[in-house]
């Protein structure tokens, strides 16, 4: 059925078009209680976005955002995450809280969707559900909800959309966000496929703007689009109903084979959220395959800069147009050179740390001298996503190798909060302090148990000094 889309839409029926058919299945799902897998993978979402959010408020982006939206006016009724007790209005928290949360680009990705999914919808959900009351079990829901429509149109996209440049964080990232905000207002299925076409009329997002302040920005526009999208709709405002698969639509104008049986296909393990890949270091994920083998090569094998004379990494051909910045000049391109994270890698850098991505270390000799000696390798179409093949040559011959894939997520959910849950706090404790740290994550644990989300989102924008 790839193809499809062009020839059958005219076609079908309104209320038979693919949008209408996605925007009947969020329904039914987000009438349902969340299964327990779905509803923990779901709160881990949140926890891990609220920690990267508030470190990244932190940033310079954040601030610039802030005092734009300020300027502008609006009515105060959504909270900006860690900016000393700010509210702007429910479309400017989205797009400053969305961008605030990927600023850092250390916020989870789904490779199905091509992109980072809770950045973009999250942010809509919490904005549209503290401005009308929603409860912890909604927005857990509508974000649930949200997060399977990326996926459905990441995969109707499919893997050529994010290779002609388009980032689908932005792109995909827009009608998941409508999708969630929609539902979370409570907007008929019609009303809902509106909302989806006014967020994708307004999506886009080039990749490159990677390594840019730009790219963060994708995320905030992708979750303003969708709530704009929701708003709109509402209203009674009008759009195409099937924007996705419409003649001359995003399908068609984005993606030379939109395939509407990918879109259709029931997700592994009946959820995209059990794809969703949390990120252990502050850099793009498309180095984190890297990452982890050079360093387990050079633990295993005692390595250090010293005794290296060359490193070769096999990694996708996508990557040479996502994190192949051979020699970055800023902080924020150094998250995007494969070759600069091998180096930090071969020196025991914590890349844990946002902080270590700074403009100073990209000109540190001691890092340069190795990023020089890393060469890049793409692999043909079959290659893996996110799997890299390391080849480490020592100055006594030896050739070492490592294979990681990053594009496996942990089965173990508890073993895997454990871990989110320290990455949260390295990030949170230096932003709000320790008690406000603790009660975060503990409000989060018991999200679907909350009466009102303005509870949590009081707790998120509060300074530092106040005590609740």
């Amino acid at each position: 059925m790839k193809n499809e889309a062009s020839s059958t839409s005219e076609a079908r029926e309104p209320d038979a078009s693919l949008t209408a058919e996605l925007v009947a299945r969020s329904v039914a799902g987000a009438q349902k209680p969340l299964s327990d897998t779905v509803g923990e993978l779901a709160r881990q979402c949140v926890l891990d976005w609220v920690g990267v959010a508030l470190a990244g408020s932190q940033d310079a982006l954040a601030r610039l955002l802030r005092e734009q939206a300020e300027e502008d006016g609006g009515t105060p009724v959504a909270s900006i995450v860690g900016s000393g007790g700010v509210r702007l209005s429910v479309r400017q928290a989205a797009l400053v809280n969305g961008a605030t949360g990927h600023a850092l680009d250390y916020d989870d990705a789904n490779v199905a969707a091509q992109g980072h999914v809770t950045a973009a919808v999250l942010p809509a959900v919490l904005a549209v559900g503290e401005a009308n009351g929603a409860s912890g079990e909604e927005v857990l829901r509508a974000f649930a909800a949200g997060y399977e429509m990326a996926g459905a149109v990441g995969q109707y996209l499919g893997r050529t959309h994010y290779e002609l440049g388009f980032h689908g964080t932005a792109t995909v990232g827009s009608f998941g966000a409508a999708c969630a905000a929609a539902l979370l207002m409570g907007l008929d299925a019609q009303s809902t496929a509106i909302a989806l076409g006014i967020a994708g009329t307004q999506a886009g997002g080039m990749k490159a703007q990677f390594g840019t302040m730009c790219k963060p920005l994708h995320a905030g526009k992708a979750a303003e689009n969708g709530v704009v999208g929701a708003q709109l709709a509402a209203r009674g405002f009008t759009g195409c109903r099937d924007l996705l698969a419409a003649p001359q639509g995003f399908g068609a104008a984005t993606s030379p084979e939109p395939d509407v049986r990918a879109a259709l296909a029931p997700p592994p393990g009946g959820s995209y959220l059990n794809g969703n890949l949390f990120r252990y270091h502050a850099a793009c994920y498309g180095t984190h395959a890297t990452l982890e083998a050079v360093r387990a090569l050079c633990v295993e094998h005692d390595l250090t800069a010293g005794m290296i004379t060359r490193i070769d990494l096999d990694v996708e051909s996508r990557a040479r147009a996502m994190c192949n910045i051979a020699r970055p000049e800023s902080g924020l391109q150094a998250k995007f050179s494969l070759r600069l994270n091998a180096a930090l890698a071969v020196l025991g850098e914590d890349t844990a740390s946002p902080a270590i991505y700074s403009d100073a270390i990209v000109s540190r000799t001691d890092l340069v001298a190795v990023r020089d000696r890393v060469n890049v390798h793409f692999m043909p179409p079959d290659w893996p996503p996110m799997a890299s093949m390391v080849r480490i040559t020592t100055c006594d011959g030896r050739v070492l190798q490592k294979v990681h894939d990053s594009s496996v997520p942990d089965p173990d959910l508890a073993r895997q909060r454990d871990r989110l849950t320290r990455k949260f706090m390295a990030l949170a404790v230096p932003v709000v302090g320790s008690a406000r740290a603790v009660e975060i994550e503990r409000a989060i644990g018991a999200l679907d148990r909350m009466v009102d989300i303005r509870s949590l989102m009081s707790l998120l924008r509060q300074p530092k000094e106040t005590a609740l």
